[in-house]
């Protein structure tokens, strides 16, 4: 049968298609390229109108049976929709982009900054009167803490239109990005980021996060919980998940940190910023010592386990170099014996692994000379720049602790000689040996 007019979906206010087309064609254009779904193109909030009833649903009847007995099934009315105005509508634009840079796609976040120009444009052409309505301002606050910064915000403070209650949010978001932490602080608080919308909640729960780190370590933890709860799966997760893992490093609670790192491993490995992660992970492993007993070694094997092993054996080369930095010898020979395991044969991940062995070996009690032969055998032109100069400091060492090698007993003078000794040399030439001598010494420093 066909649907009755009360049936259909009905179509959107005007007032919301019109605003929805402002999007743009340049946020359109991004979402296309990236194979992002576009947000509420034609139904307001994506999810798009109820279906309208079935055309093929048969009436009801009340005897169980079919064929026109009984009263006709009642219309099935969409479900109501309701609109958002365009600030809304592009920052939910922005947040898919950037969910999609936490699952690791390099295009996202290429075209970020694109989006965040195209969306600070637009919102600045908004009639004032727009940020009467507390979602819009809501949305503003969402798309500067999101990387937005703080020119709309301030702009549209500036119009005097924001509504009073949402003050203190809009004015703490924005001390909060031009550095302005105490007072950010008292003015955001008093605001509990579960009554915001589920762009925002994440969001502001890491924001409150960051301005209580250093006072306030645990409540800033719980936040970073709370974050996480609020945004599963989003760019606020994996940025919150990063932050707990290095907080909970800098309290020295190895167990906390093994079980986030695990869960980051797992599921952001693959994010825009793990480069960054890997680098700081490595920093964190070697201040809680995790190669100082048996059961720390096997839960640090247990978090790396979680990734493939050439990643594997590159975080354990940066746990290696960290070592060696932070002077933990032994946290140096644990990571670079484990890479060098991981590292196929002649080529530059083992060579860094056995450099990093032979700087940790030289120091160690009674292996000293198997470190020193590590370190002659490698080919300095085959490091970049870093690593070449970590050789040339580690075979400068090795020269120190070792000393001069002992020479042979001299021979009896001639009386050439005798003469030649009594030569002394002119002013100029022991000024140049005396530069000479102490250009040698501050090269042999460590």
């Amino acid at each position: 049968m066909i649907p009755s007019a009360s049936a259909r979906p009905r179509p959107l206010p005007g007032r919301t298609r019109s605003s929805l087309k402002r999007i743009g064609g340049m946020g359109l254009t991004l979402l296309l390229a990236l194979g992002l779904p576009a947000v509420a193109a034609d139904h307001g909030e994506g999810h798009g109108a109820a279906p309208a009833a079935d055309s093929h649903a048969a009436p009801a009847d009340d005897h169980g049976g079919h064929g026109g007995h009984g009263a006709p099934a009642k219309p099935i009315e969409p479900l109501p929709v309701t609109p958002h105005g365009l600030p809304v509508e592009l920052v939910r634009t922005l947040q898919l982009l950037q969910d999609r840079i936490a699952r690791g796609s390099t295009q996202a976040h290429l075209a970020q900054r694109q989006l965040l120009v195209h969306i600070e444009q637009k919102l600045t052409e908004l009639d004032p009167e727009t940020w009467v309505a507390p979602e819009n301002v809501r949305a503003v606050v969402t798309f500067a803490l999101a990387g937005g910064g703080p020119g709309v915000l301030r702009r549209m403070i500036a119009t005097g239109k924001v509504p009073e209650a949402e003050a203190p949010l809009a004015q703490g978001a924005l001390d909060y990005l031009q550095g302005r932490e105490k007072e950010a602080r008292a003015k955001l608080a008093g605001i509990d980021a579960r009554t915001m919308p589920a762009g925002l909640a994440g969001q502001l729960a890491l924001t409150q996060s960051a301005l209580l780190v250093r006072e306030a370590p645990v409540r800033s933890l719980e936040l970073l919980d709370l974050a996480r709860l609020l945004s599963p799966g989003t760019l606020v997760e994996e940025g919150a998940l990063r932050r707990q893992i290095f907080v909970v490093a800098q309290g020295g609670d190895a167990a906390r940190f093994e079980a986030l790192s695990i869960q980051y491993l797992r599921r952001f490995r693959r994010s825009v910023y793990a480069g960054n992660f890997r680098q700081r992970f490595a920093g964190a492993l070697t201040r809680l010592d995790f190669d100082s007993d048996r059961t720390r070694t096997l839960s640090l094997e247990r978090m790396l386990d979680e990734i493939e092993p050439e990643s594997r054996r590159d975080l354990y080369l940066l746990v290696a170099r960290a070592g060696l930095e932070q002077g933990r010898r032994e946290t140096a020979l644990f990571a670079a014996e484990r890479a060098a395991g991981l590292a196929a044969p002649d080529t530059r991940a083992a060579a860094q692994a056995r450099l990093y062995r032979g700087a940790a070996l030289i120091v160690a009690d009674g292996r000293f000379e198997e470190g020193y032969e590590a370190l002659r055998s490698l080919d300095r032109a085959a490091f970049v720049e870093g690593d070449a100069d970590l050789l040339d400091a580690a075979l400068s060492a090795a020269g120190q602790i070792r000393g001069p090698l002992p020479s042979p007993a001299p021979a009896a003078p001639s009386a050439a000689d005798a003469t030649a000794r009594r030569a002394v040399p002119d002013a100029p030439a022991i000024g140049r040996a005396r530069e000479a001598l102490a250009r040698a010494e501050r090269a042999l420093d460590p």
